[in-house]
């Protein structure tokens, strides 16, 4: 946004998208243009964040209602804006995280059916007119990103979820992507890493270079 000094950059995508690899490409590559950012996640970012990333997570909870999960989601967000992100954009420097707002909209408004509207007044509440810079969303097919993540740990709550979930998670990232495509730019991460990187680092490349025009 024109009115803070920083930039705000987030990765979105279903699970084994390769979110956590594309945010290590793309810090590195800021720190090479001599922007060093501050790299974080939703949930958590903070440590209450990271207390409620474990409730919403818990590999032990056996279930947790829509709403529940959307306000939880806000609360974590609310102290991670307060203490991570608007001061860090305030002192001029690129945030990269992990998720944030849109994965609600995916998650408990597609994924889970809450639908957008009841988002939507949670997201006006609590940031206004704050919106991310540049979001990546990295998109592929749901039964690939889920043989990517079943090779890691044991899943968690959301992780166990059925492929239609998944489905819904992916359908509504890519109609939030429709909607505003100047935020928002779809990367296909079913190709190889390398191929993937190549193109995360061209896309912010072009946002930073017409950014200081």
């Amino acid at each position: 946004m024109a009115d803070r000094p920083g930039l705000f950059v987030t990765l979105e995508g279903v699970e084994g998208a390769g979110k956590s690899t594309a945010l290590t490409v793309l810090a590195r590559h800021l720190e090479h243009r001599n922007q060093p950012p501050v790299v974080t996640r939703e949930p958590g970012g903070t440590e209450l964040g990271e207390s409620i990333r474990a409730l919403l997570l818990a590999h032990s909870e056996p279930g947790m209602g829509a709403d529940t999960e959307a306000l939880l989601a806000f609360a974590a967000r609310a102290e991670h804006l307060r203490s991570v992100i608007r001061p860090a954009l305030a002192r001029g420097q690129c945030v990269l995280c992990d998720r944030f707002t849109d994965a609600t909209y995916a998650y408990q408004g597609s994924g889970r059916g809450l639908g957008h509207d009841r988002i939507a007044v949670l997201e006006e509440w609590l940031q206004g007119e704050f919106r991310p810079d540049l979001t990546l969303v990295l998109d592929l097919p749901v039964s690939q990103g889920r043989q990517r993540a079943g090779r890691r740990s044991q899943p968690d709550r959301f992780e166990r979820e059925r492929d239609e979930f998944f489905q819904r998670v992916r359908e509504g990232y890519l109609e939030r992507a429709r909607h505003e495509p100047e935020r928002m730019q779809v990367i296909d991460a079913s190709r190889d890493e390398e191929t993937v990187a190549r193109e995360l680092v061209a896309v912010l490349d072009r946002w930073l270079d017409g950014r200081s025009e």
